[in-house]
């Protein structure tokens, strides 16, 4: 349980999730500095949320899927490198890594037990991470890539409602921004480590990702060797582009999984 929670009732703490909410700064192994916003709630474990391309915790999708789990959780939301507010460049999930190690870091020194939720290529740095971190408890990966190269682009199938006037015109132009590093550097492949993963891990997947196809959370699902789960949500868009589309299934899934996996037998 954080500092400064164990005066306060659960009931107090859910009444001020605004003024509860504070943005540390962490520094990684090679010396970049990452924002995070920080949601507290006196609970005894939290949850991580790792965005993914082009977005940052200011997403009103990621900030809603933080409420949703308020109730049972603390959580923070992360900016990589090179989006929000952190500092450097996107090195397309080469150094990513290692901004997540350092929010680990951050909670472990704080919680008794971990969460972590990455969206799209944020699920592929957490796994990433995932196979070389024991700070993480339970994971959630919605819309993973197997590797960043076998990524689909496929323009023609581009969501008009969710892709193109959300982000344009509407609140989903809200943490959007990158700025980005070079991309030919070497890059873990998610595909080769997950068998090294041993927490558990669900595997979310829109039915209708346009971007990364659902067969990349199966191959990963496939070769997973600890506790797992897979859901594809039929006619789902992309990463969290569900919670917008298919909230309540969604959200559904993510706390049952924790539920199991994250704060069991716990009160």
């Amino acid at each position: 349980m954080t500092a400064g929670c164990a005066t306060v009732t659960q009931d107090v703490a859910m009444k001020q999730r605004a003024e509860n909410m504070r943005t540390e700064i962490v520094t990684t192994q090679d010396k970049q500095k990452i924002h995070l916003d920080h949601y507290e709630y006196c609970h005894d474990a939290v949850v991580i949320i790792a965005h993914g391309f082009f977005n940052s915790k200011g997403s009103v999708l990621l900030k809603e899927l933080g409420k949703e789990l308020s109730d049972g959780y603390d959580v923070i939301i992360m900016d990589f490198r090179g989006h929000g507010e952190s500092k450097g460049l996107f090195y397309w999930t080469t150094k990513e890594y290692l901004d997540l190690e350092a929010v680990l870091k951050f909670a472990r020194e704080r919680y008794k037990k971990i969460g972590v939720i990455g969206f799209s290529l944020g699920a592929g740095i957490s796994l990433i991470t995932a196979s070389r971190s024991e700070f993480i408890d339970s994971l959630v990966a919605v819309s993973p890539p197997t590797e960043f190269e076998k990524i689909e682009f496929h323009f023609w199938d581009l969501d008009v409602e969710n892709d193109i006037f959300y982000n344009l015109t509407g609140a989903g132009r809200a943490g959007k921004g990158v700025r980005p590093g070079p991309f030919w550097l070497d890059k873990d492949k998610p595909i080769r480590l997950v068998e090294e993963i041993k927490a558990p891990v669900l595997y979310i997947h829109g039915g209708d990702d346009w971007l990364i196809k659902p067969w990349h959370s199966q191959a990963l699902f496939d070769k997973t060797k600890s506790k797992k789960r897979i859901t594809v949500i039929p006619n789902g868009p992309h990463a969290e582009y569900l919670i917008r589309k298919n909230k309540k299934e969604t959200v559904g899934h993510i706390r049952q999984w924790f539920a199991e996996t994250l704060t069991k037998g716990e009160t």
